[in-house]
């Protein structure tokens, strides 16, 4: 909710860099509220306008909200005589800081229902690109990027292992992919939604996130290690459920792995984003102490005036008594991914420090969850996908497709799988899966439901490559269906879009498209009026747009609120105190959508004039080329149409050859090489549509 004062909204324990990337930035914009209190000045690059870290404004935000947090001080004041005993250790035994530590890692995947490889679901190349970055840095490790020849540099004796064993005890890579009904997630979104349905037990896993953003500009976070031995203070030390590392998508792994399919920034794309982070998940302090000419708590980094961005040159001097160049490579600067290369000696220790008394992380020293189980040759896991309440373009009435995710946890390529499935309890189904897997491969597919009413669905593997599955401890998963709601229908083409803002218009934008993807109309992010709790803010004047659409088509309409708290409630908007948006008739007698307060994301799909049957059943726009054939054909649908829901290939006899559910535009294109010479007829099913092409293979 919204009130008159600047927004908060932040809730769990977390010490958060908001990693924030400015585009178009301007000096004269309003300043960025974050966490109740204006940004610093000296925290905005002036170069280009990125806000690259917001911990201390976080921080100081849940010191008010949670006296009984453990304040730095308070925090260092326990820390520090354990650094200090563990360095002194160190330097008078040979063997005092060479062991090894490895952190088991499950990275959590969040998406949207897309195809692996379409944004944000990276590809498991990307996300083993990201670990191999983590484990260059935090080992110094010669010949790669996180190697330096400093002095002070220090292999942190950390190394980090995805995952082998899921919480289950059942075979992982350590990848765990999540659709969730949403398309982007705000940070109170995440700690408050994403994180607690996804996350593995902290004390076991590091669990990373790869998400989304509402705000496009956020690149990442961590939660901060805390362990209070003090007297009168909280001892939860921090919510377990919250606990570990985010960042967006576009910036978790490394392209110089790239193998053609990673979806990375332009800027950030070295991997460095998490190494930082990570250095705050092990207690790491920013270099600058987060003041001028603070503390960092280690000896033997420079005293930073500030932070630094890009890549300076020339350097600048420190703070010290006797100035010395400041540290701009070390991680825990501000600086680009490409000028890192270094932890010292000293972060070493409190990391090592951290690592054997700091509740959730000394459990993670003698977690087993990296270490492999006993595998079996023929071995299929089964996870639904979860379906969503929501009107889309081409939705059937009573009709859901249930996204079915098949993985080969054997040893062996996976060609066959028989799978059973219920339907609210009811008579058992067999679908008969056929393809090849690689071990930790997955493939996606689609089982048909019609039902009048939501309901759950059971599916389990009965048998893998012809014979009886040899784990039945991944076989059987069991969700909730949602049909969804067929988009309405309307019979006129002309609309007005209105919409009030609140006073952070920054954090507002929308859009309207029709079903294949094109921006008809869009608007935001708009200016903020917010000025300070004493002074009354411009009210932001109402915008109305007319639009005509063409008929015979599908529209969704989407509005993004990035601190996921919609526009409504407490602007001192007129009497209700709401900012809102609507689309209506031209008369305004008809309400197609309208909202205020929506979180992070709302969306609505309505038509202009029913296409109906017959429409798709007679269109000439559906066709099938290349026709002749040698191999590839594929089916053209007009957009106006959105996807099929399936097609059938048959044989000049009438045999089917081919049943395939449609659930990705990729679908449509067919690989024919298999068949013989010959005449063959494809069916495509639309609903209760059904058009008949024909094809010749050569």
């Amino acid at each position: 909710m919204k009130s008159t004062i600047p927004k908060t909204g932040y809730k769990t324990f977390v010490l958060f860099c908001l990693f924030i990337l400015n585009i178009g930035y301007s000096q004269k914009q309003n300043t960025r509220i974050l966490f109740g209190k204006p940004i610093k000045s000296e925290s905005i690059n002036p170069q280009n306008g990125y806000i690259r870290c917001a911990s201390t404004e976080y921080e100081k935000y849940l010191q008010e909200k949670d006296p009984k947090r453990m304040t730095e001080t308070q925090f260092e004041a326990w820390v520090t005589p354990l650094v200090n005993r563990y360095a002194a250790m160190r330097s008078t035994s040979k063997t005092a800081g060479t062991s090894v530590i490895t952190i088991p890692v499950v990275v959590h995947v969040i998406y949207n229902g897309q195809a692996i490889g379409v944004a944000p679901n990276i590809t498991d190349a990307q996300v083993q690109s990201q670990i191999m970055v983590l484990n260059q840095d935090y080992s110094k490790l010669i010949g790669t990027p996180g190697y330096n020849t400093n002095p002070v540099g220090s292999n942190t004796q950390i190394q980090f292992v995805l995952a082998q064993q899921d919480p289950n005890g059942n075979p992982t890579n350590g990848i765990d992919r999540v659709s969730l009904c949403q398309a982007s997630w705000s940070d109170t979104e995440m700690d408050a939604t994403v994180k607690p349905a996804t996350i593995w037990n902290p004390a076991l896993y590091m669990n990373m996130w790869s998400v989304n953003f509402s705000d496009n500009t956020l690149l990442g976070y961590a939660q901060f290690p805390d362990k209070s031995t003090l007297p009168g203070l909280n001892t939860t030390n921090g919510a377990a459920n919250s606990d570990g590392v985010v960042s967006n998508y576009n910036v978790f792994g490394t392209i110089a792995a790239n193998d053609g399919s990673f979806l990375l920034s332009a800027t950030y794309n070295k991997g460095r984003t998490m190494t930082h982070e990570v250095g705050h998940f092990l207690g790491l302090r920013h270099i600058w102490g987060d003041s001028t000419c603070g503390t960092d708590y280690c000896a033997d980094t420079p005293i930073h005036h500030d932070s630094n961005y890009g890549c300076p040159s020339p350097i600048p001097l420190s703070c010290d008594t006797v100035p010395v160049p400041e540290m701009i490579d070390n991680y825990m600067d501000y600086t680009d991914d490409t000028c890192m290369d270094i932890f010292t000696q000293n972060q070493s220790d409190r990391i090592a420090v951290v690592m054997a008394n700091s509740t959730r992380r000394s459990t993670l020293k003698t977690s087993t969850k990296a270490t492999a189980v006993t595998l079996f040759a023929n071995d299929a896991e089964v996870k639904l996908e979860a379906t969503c309440d929501m009107a889309t373009c081409g939705t059937i009435p009573n009709q859901a497709i249930q996204k079915v995710i098949l993985y080969n946890r054997g040893t062996t390529t996976l060609t066959a799988a028989t799978l059973n499935y219920t339907i609210n309890g009811g008579t058992n189904n067999v679908y008969n899966w056929t393809g090849s897997l690689a071990i930790n491969q997955s493939v996606t597919f689609g089982i048909t439901i019609n039902a009048t009413a939501n309901g759950t669905i059971t599916v389990s593997v009965s048998k893998a490559n012809g014979v009886t599955d040899q784990r039945a401890s991944n076989n059987s998963a069991t969700g909730t269906f949602i049909i969804p709601t067929p988009s309405t229908n309307y019979t006129f083409t002309d609309f007005v879009f209105r919409i009030q803002q609140d006073y952070w218009g920054s954090e507002t934008t929308w859009d309207l498209k029709n079903s294949s993807g094109t921006t008809l109309h869009s608007g935001g992010p708009y200016k903020d009026t917010y000025v300070n709790a004493t002074t009354i803010s411009v009210v932001p004047a109402l915008i109305t747009e007319n639009w005509s659409l063409p008929a015979n088509q599908c529209y969704t309409f989407t509005i993004h609120d990035k601190s996921g708290d919609g526009i409504c409630c407490g602007t001192g908007l007129g009497a209700s105190g709401d900012g809102y948006y609507d689309i209506k008739s031209t008369d305004g007698l008809t309400t197609i959508t309208s909202g205020a307060s929506f979180g992070s994301i709302q969306s609505n799909s309505f038509t202009t004039n029913s296409l109906g049957v017959n429409a798709f059943e007679t269109s000439s726009a559906i066709f099938i080329y290349p026709n002749p054939t040698k191999g590839i054909i594929n089916i053209a649908i007009p957009s106006n149409f959105g996807l099929p829901n399936s097609y059938t290939i048959y044989n000049s006899v009438g045999q089917i050859i081919n049943h395939k559910e449609v659930l990705f535009q990729s679908d449509l294109t067919i690989n024919t090489s298999s068949l013989s010479n010959g005449i063959y007829f494809i069916t495509v099913t639309k609903g209760d549509a059904k058009k008949t092409l024909q094809f010749i293979k050569e």
